[in-house]
């Protein structure tokens, strides 16, 4: 599961900075196990706000190795989770589950992007552009993580901005 983004470097000893943290701070907690890609490594030092945590890894002891992850994923093996709360739900549970208004086929969703004020499913549609869908309530009528299905108000849905990719 993501908890975050290696975001930019902070002091000279290797630590940096986590954009878009996961609210489950205790995951952020020294001897915690994370994944950069394919690296796993142990959280060594945290320090910083649960809103702009800022994290020490082992063996990244200098400036420019933070910087060389900037970008990279925090991963945290799905384990140290535990079960969530009814109406809670996971980045990784809700990618690739199919995207419908009623009866009417939408999509699938390829991603949750964490916009400045809620956080969005991006919709794949083929053909067309990508769909951003809100997650409130207004929006997301059901999701059924049993079936893969999330059933969505179509009135709330708005094409995704051009990215200029």
């Amino acid at each position: 599961m993501r908890i975050g983004r290696v975001g930019r470097p902070h002091g000279t000893e290797g630590e940096f900075s986590v954009s878009e943290p996961t609210a489950r701070t205790e995951l952020f907690e020294p001897g915690e196990q994370v994944w950069l890609g394919e690296r796993q490594t142990t959280i060594e030092r945290r320090k910083g706000t649960a809103a702009a945590p800022l994290l020490k890894l082992e063996g990244v002891d200098y400036r420019e190795q933070a910087r060389a992850l900037g970008g990279a994923e925090i991963l945290a093996p799905r384990t140290a989770i535990g079960p969530l709360p009814p109406g809670e739900y996971l980045i990784d549970d809700l990618v690739g589950m199919e995207v419908v208004d009623g009866g009417r086929q939408i999509g699938r969703v390829a991603d949750v992007v964490v916009l400045p004020s809620v956080e969005a499913l991006e919709v794949e549609v083929d053909p067309g552009p990508r769909l951003l869908v809100p997650l409130v309530r207004d929006a997301i009528r059901t999701i059924d993580p049993d079936r893969r299905i999330i059933d969505v108000n179509y009135a709330y849905v708005a094409e995704e901005p051009d990215r200029g990719n």
